[in-house]
């Protein structure tokens, strides 16, 4: 029998971290009025392990010829917890 993606996903501890994470900044993002359905989202660690810090920016699609509207959450791996937002100008 196959293993389900959500299996694989618990399984995986880098990969279950980043989720959480995403899943507590999109929350922040939202109470913040970004719309996260229509922004390009990047992640990448902010500090290493055992002390990670995830860094998740929403930023604009067409950031070419757009400026501003940039949104930073950083969240803190095992608590889940936003530590701080950041609004680009």
């Amino acid at each position: 029998m196959a293993t389900s993606t959500l299996d694989r996903l618990q399984a995986d501890d880098m990969a279950y971290s980043v989720a959480r994470a995403l899943a507590a900044a999109n929350e922040a993002a939202v109470k913040h009025g970004v719309n996260i359905d229509e922004s390009l989202v990047n992640i990448s660690e902010e500090s290493a392990p055992p002390s990670r810090v995830w860094r998740i920016h929403y930023g604009p699609r067409d950031y070419v010829n757009k400026r501003g509207g940039d949104f930073i959450v950083l969240v803190e791996d095992g608590s889940d917890a936003v530590k701080r937002t950041i609004r680009g100008q």
